[in-house]
């Protein structure tokens, strides 16, 4: 009986240390965007407000402070870790929250929770680097709504080159017995040589033709300026049409060098691969030194480009987020997650892995991760500097005015030539424009009357 008694008292006290929490926990982290960042004298960030969740659901109150080497953790020769692993290792701080990558090493030297967050190891390039070039890559300076826009001008201009000449006495004096110069197929042709700066004869005589022609080169060299600008800016900007898609690609080109974070976990996973795709990589690196210091200098290296940087896939698409001209890989390897750390058998790390469990079906993992990652790239800003059709509004504003001034003056020539008809012929001026538009519009051929009457007189 009194061996019952002890049994239970001691289930009961071993269930009361494995879930008793301190009053107030030591959390280390590390200053990383979007994770932990400076907000005055405050820290605010996705670990921060992961750590405010699942403090509410464990119940217990925390104290954060930033780790003193600026370290993640890494086991050095001797055994030794460092950073926030090393502090929670020598009982400096209760708790790690931070991007720290769930390793065999570091379970083996402190507890960690169930993950917040998956990740994996991916490429960061530039968009030219990572980019084929297309068939089509010329069409890019303008956008197809303003391709649209100047077909339907040529086709306008064009049409009013065609009326204009009809219409004109100045060019057409003689519908009867002349052959206009200006038939569709001669307007498409002229107005096309305009376009290509190439010109193409014969040019209008009348005032109305001349007025269209002018706001079609006027167009035409504007046009022409935005796009060899916006092709040239766009073509400067690349040092290499290498298409690289994943890590097979990578390996097997020698124009781009590619690195890692020096000591970083990534680093460690190409090392011990047994992979011979993965050893020539870690080969090469080791070969080039092309390691960097931090998570900054590889993406700046990558936006100055011929440099692929090799990282975690969720801080690259931070950085992919943040820099509109740099694009993560499609291909991810070696797939991870992010822990919080603590000390080895410390009763908070099964109750924190519940409160993960929790956070990640109830939604509000995910809520972070979208609130915290959120793009500044605006939808196609990768063709930011495409020409949107309100970028030359005005040009085609001005050239629609001249269209229709030039259409109009044409018309008051043939008024004034029906007037002037009108006196000799003693008919009403309405009648003799009438009959001048019908004969002007309905003649399809104009050399058909000259050959109706060259018959006629071959016939007698």
């Amino acid at each position: 009986m009194l061996f019952g008694f002890i049994l239970a008292a001691g289930f009961f006290l071993n269930v009361g240390m494995c879930t008793a929490v301190q009053s107030e926990l030591r959390v280390t982290t590390i200053k990383q965007e979007p994770y932990t960042m400076s907000k005055g004298s405050q820290l605010e960030g996705f670990c921060m407000d992961l750590l405010s969740e699942v403090a509410k659901k464990v119940g217990f109150k925390y104290k954060v402070q930033l780790v003193k080497d600026s370290s993640y953790g890494r086991q050095d020769e001797s055994g030794s870790w460092n950073g926030m692993i090393g502090e929670v290792v020598r009982g400096e701080a209760d708790l790690a929250i931070a991007p720290l990558t769930l390793t065999a090493a570091r379970e083996k030297a402190v507890g960690m929770t169930k993950p917040f967050m998956q990740t994996g190891i991916s490429i960061l390039l530039r968009k030219d680097i990572s980019e084929d070039a297309g068939f089509f890559d010329f069409l890019t300076p303008f956008t197809a709504e303003t391709w649209v826009g100047i077909l339907i001008a040529y086709l306008g201009t064009t049409a009013c080159i065609f009326i204009a000449a009809r219409l004109s006495p100045c060019e057409w004096s003689q519908p009867q017995s002349e052959q206009n110069r200006f038939s569709f197929l001669h307007s498409l042709w002229y107005t096309a040589g305009a376009l290509t700066l190439q010109g193409a004869g014969p040019h209008p005589r009348a005032l109305s033709g001349r007025v269209i022609c002018c706001s079609w080169w006027l167009f035409t060299i504007v046009l022409l300026a935005c796009y060899f600008s916006n092709l040239s800016s766009s073509k400067s900007s690349e040092t290499t049409h290498l298409s690289v898609k994943g890590f097979e690609d990578l390996a097997n080109q020698n124009t781009i060098e590619f690195g890692c974070l020096a000591g970083s976990s990534t680093l460690a996973f190409f090392r011990n691969s047994n992979n011979p795709l993965y050893r020539r990589i870690h080969e090469y690196m080791e070969r080039t030194k092309s390691y960097v210091s931090s998570m900054d200098e590889g993406v700046r290296r990558a936006k100055e480009g011929n440099y692929a940087f090799i990282g975690e896939s969720v801080s690259l698409d931070l950085a992919v987020a943040r820099h509109c001209e740099l694009v993560r890989a499609h291909e991810v390897i070696g797939m991870r997650g992010y822990s919080i750390a603590a000390a080895l058998g410390s009763p908070v790390i099964k109750n924190l892995s519940v409160a993960i469990l929790q956070l990640s079906e109830a939604g509000e993992l995910a809520y972070l991760r979208s609130k915290w990652w959120a793009s500044s790239c605006m939808a196609g800003k990768a063709k930011s500097s495409a020409v949107q059709p309100h970028s030359l509004k005005g040009m085609f504003l001005v050239l629609s005015l001249g269209l229709g001034l030039g259409t109009l003056l044409a018309v008051l020539e043939l008024t004034s030539r029906s007037r002037s008809s009108a006196a000799d012929q003693r008919k009403s001026c309405f009648t003799v424009l009438t009959e001048e538009l019908g004969l002007r519009l309905k003649t399809n051929d104009a050399t058909r009357p000259q050959e109706a009457a060259d018959k006629d007189k071959e016939k007698a």
